[in-house]
């Protein structure tokens, strides 16, 4: 059976409806059960199940601990996907500088492609 913590870590954290959703399922509840333990329309309760739905965070808890479940947010520090450093060094440098620094980059993969196109025979 998946657990919430395998449902968080696939990404449906951002998917509030597909969270409340699967724990009524779990808990072995009908949306109408969910919704007379809400005291809420079963509508409402299907509007929150909606893929699109952004209920507040105290909406969310209160319907996923009417399912039995409890809400847990937390945070942790961000691990960055790129070495941050180097675009804050690009950014100190003058917009002239960084622009000639691209022509020359430009310049030298210019000269790599055509060593690389004579050394395969490619030019005549």
């Amino acid at each position: 059976m998946e657990t919430f913590r395998s449902a968080l870590a696939r990404g449906d954290a951002a998917l509030p409806g597909k969270l409340l959703a699967d724990a009524r399922r779990r808990a072995g509840l009908t949306q109408a059960d969910l919704a007379k333990r809400l005291a809420v329309s079963q509508a409402a309760v299907a509007q929150l199940e909606r893929a699109d739905s952004n209920p507040r965070l105290a909406t969310l808890d209160r319907a996923l601990r009417a399912a039995g479940v409890e809400l847990v947010v937390a945070t942790r520090p961000r691990r960055p996907t790129v070495d941050e450093s180097l675009v804050r060094r690009q950014l100190e440098i003058e917009p002239a500088e960084r622009l000639h620094g691209l022509e020359v980059m430009y310049e030298e993969a210019r000269k790599l492609t055509l060593t690389g196109e004579m050394s395969r025979g490619e030019l005549a």
